[in-house]
């Protein structure tokens, strides 16, 4: 007869009808006392004890944004696999609709505003440029359920050949370069432009801070109002804008005006050398930073690069936590419910990972996805939910540090639709391959505004 190996495990919750209410180890970085204290000044504690309580729909609805694929049942069952001997209630589907309904929105947004922030303590490698603490922002687009309840709220993105299946919301993240933590983050319907949505960012920027901006935000009123609260601004504005000359530089750059704010004006050439040829492009940035010789040009031009931060923290979200998937919600309070809870989700696991990293790594090695299986492991385990040892770094960040991914090289690959509306509508042969690179950066000294 074969031995027989036998493994236990024992795990530390919540004791009664709380004992669902967890999110595996990432219930440290949001434990039980922050959700009871907004579920109390948001006036949403159950009168009674329920079945389940208001705290386990909290990290129920957190936990959906870790299996966005499957139904809110399967989540319950997700949250109570690691519970064997434990007594737990099994909802039907109307009894966690009915219990989400009366949690509502105000919690998750309380909690996203607890939550929301740059890391503290990580290390300064690709966060910090002399000094500044480095930010974007910029928006993208998510698909909601087409029901008519949000068809009335969120309607669909026009386009080639119908336009979009499903409604869209518009989505804007103030994020922070190198740990991709959020600092703020606003959303609506998509009637609303991005420039209209982007001041309600501007809350968040203090002094010491600087805002990397794409042209569409190259907003008079925004530059002035993001001056105001002591920040300054990198912003891409178009080549063939007028600004006025007041003083040239030796470096070519030269000082003008953006409404009322001085900034200083630089253009260059921007060449990329692949195996396939050469292409240039000519760039031109504006800089609330006027001094050229505290910040040089060329240092400018290399650090608005990171603006593309933002654009990675979105594929985190819509492809690697959504696998590109719609959203569950079929009502526009359901909607504010889950974006909510998903970039509380999305916060928390950057929290833990800038936690592994800090003075260890730059935090562009560590890997999203090992995070994010890490997290959903533990979580189905339920394990890690309560710290019973001095743990700092945590499973997720041992196994993070575990498999750092290589240092970032320069590539660059065509601009393509990556998901066409219709696959017959494809013309010709599309290029998606990803090639080495090499940039080189030449300030123009000549050019007449």
């Amino acid at each position: 007869m074969d031995d027989k190996s036998v493994i236990t495990h024992e795990v530390e919750v919540a004791a009664g009808p709380f004992a669902p209410g967890h999110i595996g180890e990432l219930t440290r970085i949001v434990p039980f006392e922050m959700v009871d204290e907004v579920l109390v000044e948001t006036g949403r504690t159950q009168q009674r004890i329920r079945d389940p309580p208001s705290r386990v729909v909290v990290y129920l609805l957190l936990a959906g944004a870790l299996f966005p694929g499957i139904g809110w049942q399967q989540v319950w069952q997700r949250l109570t696999a690691g519970l064997e001997g434990l007594q737990t209630a099994t909802p039907t589907a109307g009894a966690l609709l009915q219990s989400r309904r009366r949690v509502g929105t105000r919690p998750l947004h309380r909690l996203f505003d607890l939550l929301r922030g740059p890391a503290a303590g990580v290390s300064t490698t690709g966060t910090r440029w002399r000094g500044l603490l480095v930010c974007a922002i910029d928006g993208t687009l998510m698909a909601v359920p087409d029901s008519p309840a949000n068809q009335a709220e969120f309607t669909k993105h026009r386009g080639n050949n119908g336009g979009a299946g499903y409604p869209s919301l518009r989505l804007l993240v103030l994020v922070s370069c190198g740990t991709r933590t959020v600092l703020d983050a606003v959303f609506g319907p998509t009637t609303t432009g991005e420039t209209s949505y982007a001041p309600r960012l501007v809350r968040s920027l203090r002094e010491g801070m600087i805002v990397l901006l794409d042209r569409n935000f190259a907003v008079q009123a925004l530059v002035e109002a993001i001056t105001l609260r002591g920040a300054d601004v990198l912003v891409r504005v178009k080549e063939h804008r007028r600004l006025s000359v007041l003083k040239r530089f030796p470096d070519g750059s030269y000082l003008s005006r953006l409404g009322a704010v001085a900034v200083r004006v630089i253009d260059c050439e921007i060449t990329v050398t692949t195996s396939q040829g050469r292409r240039t492009g000519a760039y031109r940035l504006v800089t609330t930073l006027t001094d050229p010789h505290t910040h040089p040009a060329a240092e400018l031009f290399r650090l608005y690069h990171e603006r593309w931060e933002v654009e990675t923290s979105y594929l985190e979200i819509k492809s690697t936590i959504l696998g590109g998937r719609v959203l569950r919600a079929r009502t526009p309070a359901g909607v504010a419910q889950e974006v909510f809870a998903l970039l509380v989700t999305y916060q928390v696991l950057r929290l833990a990972m800038a936690d592994a990293t800090a003075t260890r790594t730059d935090p562009d090695r560590a890997s999203f996805t090992i995070a994010l299986n890490t997290a959903r492991d533990l979580l189905v385990r339920a394990a890690g939910v309560i710290n019973t040892a001095i743990d700092l770094v945590g499973t997720i960040g041992r196994r993070v540090l575990a498999h750092l991914m290589p240092d970032r090289r320069i590539r660059t690959r065509p601009r393509v639709v990556k998901r066409a509306i219709s696959r017959y509508n494809a013309k010709g042969i599309v290029d998606r391959t990803s090639y080495k690179a090499t940039i080189s950066i030449d300030i123009l000294t000549t050019r007449t505004p």
